[in-house]
């Protein structure tokens, strides 16, 4: 009986969430499709402004969606403030596939690090490469067009960790981000992204349906202006993301039953 009543509560979110990641693929798939016919005709300054736009008004309406059917909760609303701000890095700790879209959604004028293959993927490929995001097969080139960027009003989004959290609560920070702050002299501004689901967290895939609503929220924390040693201030920052993340995870209390929808293995 009680699998039968997990079954029957199971079903209709599992087609909502699916309905709901249907949409972003739709969305997704007709940018890009759209950007493939503008990148070779549009002046890489419009084509990287208009990029840009569209991606975040396209995650906006897809958070929005979410939200208002109830499958998210979510506070990315610290960001707002920082939107049209100029040749800003922001880092921030990555736990999910999703993080990326919650800052990119808030933040119009900003670039993501993307890895290559990415940038031939028919769901990313041409509206990234129309925003003029950067890949990161080649360090030197990476640094190059992130600096440019950065030179030229843009914002940076990056993962220090490189890759979703696989050692909660912190991987260990990879370089780069430290250097690009010295050459571009940008601040770096730190964000931390809170979310108590596993989904889409390393491991999890994407046809496995979380407990619901899935919960995001993001912290602005402390700015950090660009050093010489650039290595010294990503140990600094790596520090100052990891203390209180394991501190965090030593003082949770175990989890209690909750009123959130059940999830099936």
């Amino acid at each position: 009986m009680n699998r039968l009543l997990r079954w029957i509560l199971f079903i209709p979110l599992a087609l909502l969430l699916y309905a709901l990641l249907l949409l972003l693929g739709s969305i997704s798939l007709a940018w890009n499709l759209v950007a493939m016919l503008l990148y070779p005709v549009l002046p890489a300054r419009v084509g990287r402004s208009l990029g840009r736009s569209v991606i975040a008004f396209a995650y906006r309406s897809f958070w929005a969606t979410a939200s208002a059917i109830g499958m998210m909760r979510i506070d990315a609303s610290c960001l707002d403030a920082l939107r049209d701000e100029r040749g800003v890095i922001f880092v921030a700790n990555h736990p999910t596939m999703l993080d990326a879209l919650l800052l990119v959604a808030r933040l119009p004028r900003s670039a993501c690090i993307m890895k290559a293959d990415l940038m031939r993927n028919i769901f990313l490929g041409a509206g990234a490469r129309l925003a003029r995001y950067i890949r990161n097969d080649s360090a030197r080139t990476m640094v190059r067009l992130a600096v440019e960027d950065l030179k030229n009003g843009g914002q940076l989004v990056i993962f220090p960790e490189g890759t979703r959290t696989v050692i909660p609560p912190l991987n260990a920070f990879r370089p780069g981000v430290t250097l690009i702050a010295k050459l571009a002299q940008a601040p770096i501004q730190t964000v931390f992204i809170d979310t108590d689901s596993p989904y889409l967290g390393k491991g999890w895939p994407l046809w496995r349906v979380p407990p619901l609503p899935i919960v995001f929220r993001l912290r602005l924390g402390q700015r950090f202006a660009p050093q010489q040693d650039s290595d010294a201030l990503l140990h600094e920052i790596e520090q100052y993301f990891r203390h209180p993340m394991e501190q965090r995870a030593s003082d949770a209390q175990p989890a209690c039953q909750t009123s959130r929808a059940p999830t099936l293995s």
